[in-house]
């Protein structure tokens, strides 16, 4: 993936902004330091950030704060501290996995504190979890930046299935958002000014954007889809994409890798996607500890939603909501904080070859 990603952003250069500096040395920088990380993580171990997840999550929501207030906006978004010298940071990256940290660690205490939950217990448990994920989605909404939340939120569903409370308490779920779905959207569609009053025009903006993916119009998705299309079985060859859209290097990272190498090219991508998600998959189903199996389960969620969406939004098969395709897409935050992923998947896969108790 990262020789993909490597070349592929380096293809994507043709129609990237020249004052960004070479992207594909950077991601390459990038890829090198997210492996000292790992290294550092593996002799580490996972139960250092277990015992120390509140103080992760408490500073990630520290940064969230102070993006919103001494951040400088970049594309009217305050997602970004900037580094003179180095680069952009985006914390919600890093505080996607503070989340999985801190519920892992929540669910664990749960299931030691009560061998069999009544309802009422559940239902406590649920309401506190549910303030973990609450509070950072509205500090990364108000950046604004509606695609890490939508994340945090796939991550809360993955990893509270996985905990085993009763099943009823995901019916109940369903059906609330679909009332508040329903109202949501009929305020919007039928009191358009209404709508605008209470939730503001931002909002409203961000939710026709969404909407807008249905006609298949807008400069950047029919440009990929052109790209894409045109690439037939082998692709017009490596740094030869035919035609410009925005994000190439980072959004719509799928739509230069296919131009390039075609169907072929594909093929290969989504059997090394796929490769990889099945033995996470196979990973979560050993026989590991509660606390390993709960934050596996949402490193599972995090990386299906992204990979269906990010490839599904440049298809033109959902709405474009600015989610990159992880390991391929430039980024140094979101990478970083991917290869962090991976330390924390190794220590588990060799864990069974280790004896100690979480405590």
């Amino acid at each position: 993936m990262s020789i993909i990603s490597i070349i592929t952003i380096n293809s994507a250069l043709t129609y990237t902004s020249k004052s960004l500096g070479n992207l594909a040395l950077k991601q390459t920088i990038w890829y090198l330091i997210g492996g000292v990380l790992v290294i550092i993580l593996y002799k580490v171990k996972n139960e250092y950030l277990y015992r120390n997840s509140w103080y992760l999550y408490i500073f990630g929501n520290i940064l969230l704060v102070g993006l919103l207030i001494f951040a400088t906006p970049i594309n009217s978004s305050k997602c970004w501290f900037v580094i003179p010298g180095i680069g952009s940071i985006q914390p919600s990256e890093f505080m996607k996995i503070f989340i999985m940290l801190t519920l892992a660690t929540m669910i664990h205490d749960f299931r030691n504190t009560y061998d069999n939950p009544s309802c009422k217990d559940e239902f406590l448990f649920l309401i506190k979890s549910f303030l973990i994920v609450l509070i950072p989605s509205i500090l990364t909404f108000l950046q604004p930046d509606t695609g890490s939340v939508i994340i945090y939120i796939i991550i809360y569903i993955f990893m509270i299935f996985a905990s085993g409370i009763r099943f009823r308490w995901f019916i109940i779920g369903f059906v609330i958002l679909l009332l508040f779905t329903g109202t949501f959207m009929g305020i919007y569609f039928f009191k358009e000014k209404l709508f605008i009053s209470i939730f503001g025009s931002s909002i409203y903006y961000r939710i026709d954007r969404i909407f807008n993916w249905q006609n298949g119009s807008g400069l950047q998705l029919e440009n990929a889809l052109t790209a894409i299309g045109s690439g037939g079985l082998f692709g017009h060859g490596y740094n030869n994409t035919p035609i410009y859209f925005p994000e190439s290097s980072t959004d719509f990272i799928f739509a230069v890798y296919a131009s390039n190498f075609g169907f072929i090219g594909v093929i290969v991508l989504l059997a090394v996607i796929i490769y990889l998600d099945v033995n996470i998959i196979l990973l979560a189903k050993k026989r590991i500890e509660d606390t390993d199996k709960f934050i596996v389960s949402g490193i599972i969620g995090m990386l299906l939603f992204q990979q269906i969406q990010n490839i599904g939004m440049t298809v033109g098969l959902l709405p474009i909501t600015g989610i990159t395709l992880p390991f391929v897409s430039y980024g140094g935050s979101s990478l970083l904080s991917y290869m962090l992923i991976v330390g924390i998947l190794l220590n588990i896969s060799v864990k069974k070859n280790r004896t100690y108790k979480y405590k």
